[in-house]
């Protein structure tokens, strides 16, 4: 018989090199991340391999170095820089004797931490259960034994097949509330188009500084932080300051290289607004050597939901931190496509409302299609 352990706040971080040319910064990645989540990173364990194990993703003699270091630092968790399999987590549980977890599991983790709204919570929910639903399929030995004892036994029906079948109507109960969301939304996007409100959509990778630009950009007081995730929930507000139209701009929940699917599938209703905007602001963080990684993690996520044909601006924001200076770029249709602002000292802010404003006069022509 085998319980899982329980959890703790100290881990050993493992990233295993497998050829990925991101390695060094999806490492740190996974720093930022452990301590988003309130974790005391007490030591890392690097790697390479060809390949990954089947059965413990790393090899029998790195698996034992992992122990040997959880053991020496008293570590209560170990955190892997990648997806594990259900088996591959449950055999490192057993090799290790404390908790594992993956890539996966600690990002769901931020997310559960950082969501306030009714919505966020059943967005992060239903991520988290049905990220679940792939750990019962040859689950923990707990989940596989026969209910007995007084009160306790059913019609021949397992632990495992009893917590299948309650998360599979919670999962069910969650997502019709949602389809409820997704209609709000669309009843909200709908009375926008009417009233001819040219809608703009923050998106960008996990702090690039979204939340800060949109408070400049508002006047509003959006929780804004050094850290990753620090917005889950979406937040519209009237944009003023754009000469002859009417605007909204809505702040959105960061992106991150290999986002899981779940999460993504979770947050459709949230992501919609970023589907149906007229002008995506896409905030990228300047100072960033990785910001071409960055920028292209995000557009992969914007093709996925569909907005990938949405207009978008590249603000590149925090030049505060670097020796550039505001101005724009424009492409060969003589449209602003680059900006370069500090969001955080407003240097170029102006520069930014003039660009919006632009895109809102050409929506607004004779023959521009409206806004779903």
């Amino acid at each position: 018989m085998f319980d899982r352990p329980g959890s703790g706040t100290s881990a050993v971080l493992v990233a295993l090199d497998l050829g990925d040319p991101d390695y060094a910064e999806s490492l740190e990645e996974l720093q930022l991340l452990a301590r988003s989540a309130g974790v005391a990173v007490v030591a890392v364990v690097r790697g390479r391999r060809d390949r990954p194990d089947p059965a413990l993703y790393a090899g029998k003699g790195k698996v034992d170095e992992i122990a040997d270091t959880a053991r020496e630092n008293g570590a209560s968790v170990v955190i892997f820089n990648h997806t594990l399999s259900p088996i591959q987590e449950r055999n490192l549980e057993r090799k290790l004797s404390c908790r594992v977890v993956d890539r996966t599991s600690l990002i769901l983790d931020i997310f559960a931490q950082r969501a306030r709204s009714h919505e966020g919570k059943l967005q992060v929910e239903l991520a988290q259960l049905e990220h679940l639903a792939t750990r019962l399929v040859r689950g923990w030995s707990h989940l596989e034994r026969q209910r007995g004892g007084i009160g306790m036994r059913g019609p021949g029906e397992t632990q495992l097949e009893t917590d299948r079948r309650l998360l599979g109507k919670r999962v069910k109960v969650l997502k019709e509330k949602l389809a409820r969301v997704r209609a709000q939304h669309a009843t909200q996007r709908r009375s926008r188009s009417r009233a001819h409100v040219f809608s703009v959509s923050l998106v960008g990778y996990t702090n690039a500084g979204k939340s800060t630009l949109f408070n400049r950009l508002t006047r509003a007081d959006a929780y804004a932080a050094d850290q990753l995730f620090a917005t889950l929930d979406t937040t519209t507000r009237r944009l003023g300051g754009i000469e002859g139209a009417s605007a909204v701009i809505s702040d959105t929940v960061g992106f991150i290289r290999h986002l899981p699917h779940t999460l993504v599938d979770a947050f459709r209703a949230t992501l919609e607004e970023t589907v149906h905007a007229d002008l995506l602001l896409h905030v990228v963080d300047a100072g960033s050597p990785d910001r071409d990684a960055q920028i292209a993690a995000v557009n992969a996520v914007l093709s996925e939901i569909g907005a990938d044909r949405v207009p978008q601006i590249m603000v590149f924001n925090k030049i505060d931190r670097t020796a550039l200076e505001p101005r724009v770029e424009r492409d060969e249709y003589d449209r602003i496509s680059r900006l370069w602002l500090s969001a955080l000292t407003g240097d170029g802010v102006d520069l930014l409302r003039s660009a919006i404003g632009e895109h809102a006069l050409d929506a607004a022509r004779p023959g521009q299609p409206e806004a779903a």
